[in-house]
């Protein structure tokens, strides 16, 4: 696996102070956290429990699915899967996306990674471009624009919605 396409593995327990990688992962846990969150909700009610739930980071961002809610939501993730696309298809051992997936190859996609996240120990997937990953591995800066899901619906439980 190229050095460039790995994803970082928070490993169980929270570390701090153990390493710069631990500190960008720790810093990015801590914005994901106190962020607003914007939702599409899905056509299917089940669709939570099969692929997780899906955040984008800003309103603009989340109308590419459809029509966001009016109000921003919360989480709460300790443990997520940090990565670009090839990154995280890597980690979890299945490949990503292609062009010219139907929705429901799509949705079988999604269930596929929410799964196997799931059975890798982590609590959501926080997705960025190629090009802000590699800076914030880098540099520990965090992009602007990420995609979140939360594959641990226990993360949303217990937080409050502003």
């Amino acid at each position: 696996m190229d050095s460039q396409a790995r994803a970082f593995l928070l490993p169980a327990g929270v570390l701090r102070g153990a390493s710069p990688v631990q500190d960008g992962i720790q810093k990015l846990i801590r914005h994901v956290n106190r962020k607003d969150w914007w939702h599409v909700p899905p056509a299917e009610p089940c669709a939570y429990l099969k692929r997780g739930k899906f955040f984008a980071s800003s309103f603009r961002d989340a109308e590419f699915y459809g029509r966001p809610l009016d109000n921003p939501e919360h989480v709460v993730i300790k443990k997520p899967l940090v990565g670009d696309e090839q990154a995280i298809a890597n980690v979890l051992g299945i490949p990503p996306q292609r062009e010219g997936m139907t929705l429901e190859e799509i949705a079988e996609h999604d269930a596929l990674w929410r799964n196997a996240a799931i059975a890798t120990g982590f609590d959501s997937i926080v997705l960025m471009m190629p090009k802000a990953f590699v800076e914030f591995k880098a540099n520990g800066k965090i992009p602007r624009r990420i995609e979140l899901n939360v594959v641990n619906l226990r993360c949303l439980g217990s937080v409050q919605n502003r």
